[in-house]
């Protein structure tokens, strides 16, 4: 799981921007959205412009230089900080892997070239390397003992460098290091505004409507459409040589892409993840961001109900107040985020806040607004 997050000089994030998710409190309802004292399911606010997309790739950086997995290197553009002195961004991971707390810190000059990494294993540093001060790294795990040091490539990150060319030993350490690894191949971001982009998983090559025929979910798919309130029935039939889906009106078939409107067509990409997030194994962490652009108020607060069932950890950014409620999450897990922090609502009050209180209402009100 993520714990905690931080970055500078990157993008709109020009200090030190921290996101703490282990601030939780002793809340006796929702309690299923917190595991291991780390917030499960978060939905973070604020206004337009504060820089909650930059919170995206900043935490999806990662991906870049530890996986194969797809990244979209065309949304990193203008990476550092305009007004920053330094040359380098500045990443810190806090992840809880296995019980135990793993510390993944990095520097890099742009998406691709990587000044610094250190990885952190329960309190013992495992893997360093400065490439500023130093020729060689520092690897201490058992089975990397010959392994060469002195790594010329910046964009080739020594944690992967490590995982690809060893035969490590098999014990604690080096378990989490591989989990590690584990964990980051399986996250993955997505919004479906205008650009419909994503980082993380891979999709294969195939349409999102060939993609649900394939893995047998057409009655599943339509199930779920009836479920958020689009009534519909599906059939499978050919279009120029390939499968696809129609729908089906007594008979008569019109094609999916033809008809359906613009928050039908955000719900199928929704599914389309969804049936890789549903499965356990698959995915590990889930960023979506603008998650409700196109939905109605009722229909948000279903497509969080469905990722909570999940049990896969999550953020979501939104605009929609009306889905701020106990019934739903908790105090703890809803964030409010400015241009100069980000803080849950429960730490962003004295007040004691309770089951009863009309958090929607207080949040209007300006009860948590971050100084």
């Amino acid at each position: 799981m993520l714990r905690k997050f931080k970055v500078s000089n990157f993008k709109s994030f020009e200090k030190d921007f921290e996101l703490d998710l282990t601030g939780v409190n002793g809340y006796e309802f929702n309690k299923s959205s917190i595991k291991n004292g780390i917030a499960n399911n978060t939905i973070i606010y604020g206004h337009n412009g504060v820089g909650k997309s930059n919170l995206a790739l900043a935490i999806f950086d990662i991906v870049e230089h530890l996986t194969d997995k797809y990244r979209n290197e065309s949304v990193y553009k203008n990476y550092l900080n305009a007004y920053c002195q330094s040359d380098s961004a500045s990443f810190y991971y806090e992840f809880l892997i296995n019980s135990k707390i793993v510390k993944y810190i990095y520097k890099k000059t742009d998406y691709k070239t990587i000044s610094s990494e250190l990885l952190e294993i329960d309190g013992n540093i495992v893997v360093s390397f400065d490439r500023k001060k130093e020729s060689k790294a520092s690897i201490n795990l058992k089975g990397a003992e010959t392994l060469k040091t002195d790594i010329d490539n910046p964009e080739l990150s020594i944690l992967k460098y490590v995982k690809n060319n060893t035969d490590l030993e098999q014990n604690e350490i080096n378990d989490i290091f591989i989990s590690l690894f584990t964990f980051v191949e399986q996250m993955l971001f997505f919004r479906s505004l205008s650009d419909r982009t994503f980082i993380g998983l891979d999709v294969g090559g195939k349409s999102i409507l060939e993609d649900i025929i394939k893995n047998n979910n057409v009655e599943d798919f339509e199930r779920f459409l009836n479920d958020a309130g689009i009534e519909c029935k599906f059939s499978i039939v050919e279009e120029l040589g390939k499968k696809t889906l129609a729908f089906n009106f007594n008979g008569k078939f019109i094609p999916f892409n033809e008809v359906a409107s613009t928050g039908t067509q955000s719900l199928y990409l929704f599914y389309f993840w969804y049936q890789n997030i549903k499965k356990t194994d698959m995915v590990s962490f889930v960023f979506i961001d603008e998650f409700d652009a196109f939905y109605h108020y009722s229909l948000s607060a279903l497509i969080v109900e469905k990722l909570k069932e999940t049990g896969v950890q999550f953020i979501l950014t939104t605009h929609n107040t009306s889905i701020i409620n106990n019934d739903l999450l908790r105090p703890d897990c809803y964030f409010e985020m400015t241009k100069n922090g980000i803080r849950s609502f429960s730490k962003s009050t004295p007040k004691e806040l309770r089951e009863a209180h009309n958090i929607e209402k207080m949040y209007k009100a300006g009860s948590f607004d971050v100084e």
